[in-house]
């Protein structure tokens, strides 16, 4: 049961506003017309101060106290929402509390969303405790959505996003070969990496190197998505945001590009946050938007597919909030529009 704010909103809370997703998630709930951001939290082990003391752009615009965050904090939070920028293991444990307090969880980490528990040792380094959530959890790529979310919704992450959106087209239409594996090279800004200073994540360290061979955590999620396995290459670029792959499949033997074109025109009619574009996409257009923009090029049978996105807001907070709009009955955009960048 929700409580509406004096303001007539529902409350939100983001934990793990200190770092780049969760304040994106900050700043957008802030100006949202229909959630208010009530509650922004950080680790344990942080002074609690001024969300416009860490992101100084935001002063007299988002001015809430980013406190530390407890768990005995989840027994008086008094919010609808809470979106989780967190840890993985982190989320996993805050979740249940949340929950148990009736308040609708959406997690941009990837505790929830793989649904076999037996890869997270593998891909996450550790063992998973609540498997009983992983079943409850709703994986939310919003374009592709076939069911109501409920009170757990697992948000993607920003590889997944990108390979996803671009590959599911021409897989649902069955226009790929039998047995084709999909070769995904990706490229992400460093801005991926957290904000916790590291000296190979350090932009001045950075140029151009690929990472993750075969064991990346975003690959099962990848192939979950897909249903077919898939070599996925990850890559560091010297850039602050924005993500983008390049996905290659052979086609089935005849198919056209009418076809390829009727297929993506098909998936995302009415899909406001993609779009297809007539040529090889920028980081730059997409960039500080919650688009995902989408093109690809045909010869005989093999093609390509290149799909960019702000690997902050579609690849994680805008689809968050994508989701929560959904869930609530608003308008699948409202409020993406209204963060900021953090350059």
């Amino acid at each position: 049961m929700t409580t509406l704010s004096v303001s007539g909103k529902l409350k939100a809370a983001v934990l793990g506003a200190a770092g780049y997703s969760g304040a994106e998630l900050a700043v957008m709930l802030s100006r949202h017309p229909h959630f208010e951001l009530s509650y922004a939290f950080a680790s344990a082990g942080r002074a609690a101060e001024p969300f416009s003391k860490l992101y100084p752009r935001h002063q007299a615009v988002v001015d809430i106290q980013v406190e530390p965050w407890t768990d005995d904090r989840a027994e008086t939070l008094d919010a609808d929402v809470a979106f989780l920028a967190l840890p993985h293991e982190v989320s996993e444990a805050v979740t249940p509390l949340l929950l148990a307090k009736g308040i609708a969880v959406f997690d941009l980490s990837g505790a929830f969303r793989l649904k076999d528990p037996a890869l997270y040792p593998k891909y996450y380094g550790y063992e998973h405790l609540h498997t009983d959530l992983l079943e409850q959890a709703v994986y939310s790529l919003v374009e592709w959505l076939d069911k109501p979310l409920p009170q757990l919704v697992s948000v993607p992450g920003c590889y997944p996003t990108a390979c996803s959106l671009a590959l599911l087209p021409v897989l649902k239409a069955g226009l790929v070969a039998d047995g084709c594996i999909p070769v995904i090279n990706a490229t992400s800004g460093v801005s991926g990496a957290g904000r916790k200073a590291a000296l190979n994540t350090s932009f001045c360290e950075v140029g151009l190197n690929a990472y993750g061979f075969f064991k990346h955590r975003h690959r099962p999620e990848i192939e979950q998505n897909l249903g077919r396995k898939v070599v996925f290459t990850p890559h560091l670029g010297n850039f602050k945001r924005g993500i983008l792959a390049t996905s290659v499949v052979t086609l089935k033997a005849g198919v056209t590009a009418e076809q390829v074109k009727a297929a993506f025109d098909s998936a995302y009619a009415g899909k406001p946050l993609v779009r297809l574009v007539s040529h090889s996409p920028n980081v730059a257009d997409v960039a500080g938007t919650p688009f995902c923009d989408i093109h690809w090029q045909q010869d005989a049978e093999q093609l390509v597919i290149v799909s960019a996105i702000d690997n902050l807001l579609k690849g994680a907070a805008a689809q968050a909030l994508q989701a929560a709009n959904l869930k609530f009955g608003f308008a699948e955009t409202a409020g993406l529009f209204a963060g900021v960048p953090n350059e």
